[in-house]
């Protein structure tokens, strides 16, 4: 059976499988499977970014890498639920991440 791709399901259907990734990932810790735990809880943040719109999150913008307190990435693009851009601390190497992963700044 081929399996449902994140963009064509509704939202129902990507929290359910987002709970379902999650309890996986759990079972996996659990167990000391490290690999395939990384493996589950990134499968998750590409189905949470598919709940996420792509709108909110701007060129030129930074934003704060969720998971990686103190690291920041700055957008250079946007292609579908990927920013494209490159970790402000880093070599400058462009990468793609998630938008899931990405937690706008407070303004303040």
């Amino acid at each position: 059976m081929q399996e449902k791709r994140y963009s064509d399901m509704g939202e129902y259907e990507l929290k359910q499988e987002i709970a379902s990734l999650k309890e996986k990932g759990r079972k996996a810790e659990q167990l000391g499977m490290v690999n395939e735990f990384a493996v589950l809880e990134r499968k998750a943040i590409m189905a949470q970014s598919y709940l996420l719109n792509p709108k909110d999150y701007l060129p030129g913008e930074i934003y704060q890498i969720a998971g990686d307190p103190g690291t920041y990435f700055k957008i250079d693009y946007m292609n579908g639920v990927f920013a494209w851009g490159y970790r402000l601390d880093g070599d400058k190497a462009e990468e793609a991440l998630p938008i899931a992963m990405l937690i706008k700044l407070e303004r303040g």
